[in-house]
C-alpha cells in the first residue's frame, strides 16, 4: 500500500512539475466575455418574445399579414387540438410542442415559442421590447469597451490577427482535419489561438455582432426617419428583420460550437482561464 501511494504521489508531483500556468486572458477580456454571455442570453430570449408577436419573416418591402413569408411559425386548430407547424418556403414541418403550439398546464395553445423560452414568459410585446433594448445597449457599450481595450493593449493585433503562415490553405486544412479528429494544440502551441479560432472570433466581433446591431437599429422607425438610408442597406425593414434573425441564429450556432470545443478540448482548463486567467499547458507537449 505504501509503495502504491508513494508511486501515486510521485506521479502527481511529476505531472505538476510538467504543467505551467500562463495568463491567457486579461481581466478586461474576461469581464467583457461574461457580460456578453449574460447580455446575449437575455437578448435571445427577449427577441423570441418579440418574434412571438409576428412569427413570420419576409424579403424586400413586404411584411403585412397577407404577404407570403418565406419562413413562418404557424398553428392550426384540429379536432384533436392545436397543431404547430414550421414553414420554410413550400416545406412544412409539424412542430407541435416546440414551435407554433406549446403546452401550458394541461392545454396546448397557439404560441410560436413556448413560455419557458421567452422573456418575459407571459405574452407581452412591450415588456419584451424593453428587455431587448436595455440589454442591446449594454451589449453595445460592452463591445466598445472590448474593442477599445483590444486596440489599446494590442490584444486584437497580437492575439486575434492570423499571420501569413496561418492563412495558407495547407495550414488551414490541417487545422480543420485536426479539429474533426478532436486533436488540439499541445505544449507551446496551446499558448495562443489557432488560425480557425482567430478567424472565427474576428468574424463574430467585427462582422456578425455589428451586423446584428445595425439590422436591429434599422427596425426602429425613429432611426429610419433620422437616417433614411438604413432600410435601403438591407432592401427594406422586413429584410432587415430577416437579417437580424439570421445573424442571431448564426451567433447561436457559433455559441453551440464554441461550447462544444471548450468541453472536448479541456473543459475546466478553458473555463478556469476565462474566470481567473490561469491556463495550464504541459511543457512536455502532452495535453494539460
Amino acid at each position: 500500500m505504501k509503495t502504491f501511494e508513494s508511486k501515486h504521489r510521485l506521479a502527481a508531483a511529476d505531472d505538476a512539475d510538467q504543467r505551467q500556468f500562463i495568463e491567457r486572458h486579461s481581466a478586461v477580456v474576461r469581464m467583457t466575455h461574461w457580460i456578453n454571455v449574460f447580455c446575449l442570453s437575455v437578448l435571445l430570449l427577449s427577441g423570441l418574445q418579440i418574434l412571438n408577436a409576428h412569427p413570420r419573416l419576409y424579403w424586400g418591402e413586404y411584411g403585412a399579414d397577407a404577404d407570403q413569408a418565406f419562413i413562418a411559425i404557424e398553428s392550426q386548430k384540429h379536432e384533436d387540438g392545436v397543431r404547430g407547424f414550421l414553414r420554410i418556403g413550400a416545406l412544412r414541418i409539424e412542430t407541435t410542442g416546440v414551435l407554433g403550439a406549446s403546452r401550458q398546464g394541461d392545454v396546448v395553445t397557439a404560441r410560436a415559442f413556448p413560455a419557458w423560452l421567452t422573456i418575459p414568459s407571459y405574452h407581452d410585446l412591450g415588456a419584451g421590447r424593453n428587455w431587448h433594448f436595455l440589454f442591446a445597449w449594454l451589449l453595445v457599450i460592452n463591445g466598445l469597451v472590448y474593442l477599445a481595450h483590444g486596440f489599446w493593449r494590442g490584444h486584437i493585433r497580437r492575439d486575434l490577427l492570423p499571420n501569413r503562415d496561418q492563412l495558407k490553405l495547407r495550414h488551414l486544412w490541417q487545422e480543420v482535419t485536426d479539429h474533426a479528429r478532436l486533436r488540439f494544440a499541445k505544449g507551446d502551441e496551446a499558448r495562443r489561438y489557432n488560425a480557425l479560432q482567430k478567424i472565427t472570433y474576428l468574424l463574430v466581433a467585427l462582422v456578425l455582432l455589428p451586423l446584428m446591431v445595425l439590422t436591429g437599429l434599422t427596425m426602429s422607425p425613429g432611426l429610419d426617419a433620422a437616417f433614411p438610408f438604413l432600410p435601403d442597406l438591407f432592401g427594406g425593414r422586413p429584410s432587415a428583420r430577416t437579417w437580424h434573425f439570421i445573424t442571431a441564429s448564426s451567433l447561436v450556432l457559433f455559441v453551440v460550437v464554441h461550447v462544444l470545443m471548450v468541453v472536448v478540448s479541456g473543459f475546466w482548463n478553458n473555463v478556469r482561464s476565462m474566470i481567473s486567467g490561469r491556463y495550464a499547458i504541459d511543457r512536455s507537449g502532452d495535453a494539460p
